[in-house]
């Protein structure tokens, strides 16, 4: 590493507006520090409803069952990020498959860790 790199990154960080972070862009110097973790595997789950039966229940289950689910049609469905709240999204169908489409994301909080 050259002197000549270390005084423009002390300069860069004098550029900083901490009131404005939620429309911050990633400069290139931590966008080149973020690529380390881009091809770390996450698992995402959109969570359509959850329900509570039996093990009895459960196992009387077969093809064309119907669960029932705590949601209603239209409701949000909840976007986990390894097990981790972190958005709401609706249900949507790209081609023939089925999708989430992000509406809200969810502010970190003590209750979500």
């Amino acid at each position: 590493m050259s002197d000549n790199t270390a005084p423009e990154a002390a300069d860069s960080s004098k550029n900083v507006d901490f009131e404005d972070l939620g429309n911050a862009t990633v400069g290139e110097g931590a966008q080149a520090d973020l690529e380390a973790v881009y091809d770390v595997p996450v698992t995402v789950k959109a969570v359509l409803g959850t329900t509570v039966m039996h093990i009895n229940q459960l196992l009387k289950l077969g093809r064309g069952a119907v669960v029932e689910l705590e949601r209603k049609v239209g409701d949000t469905v909840d976007i986990y990020v390894n097990d981790r709240l972190v958005a709401r999204g609706e249900v949507v169908i790209v081609e023939d498959k089925l999708g989430v489409t992000m509406t809200e994301i969810v502010k970190s909080s003590p209750h979500n860790k």
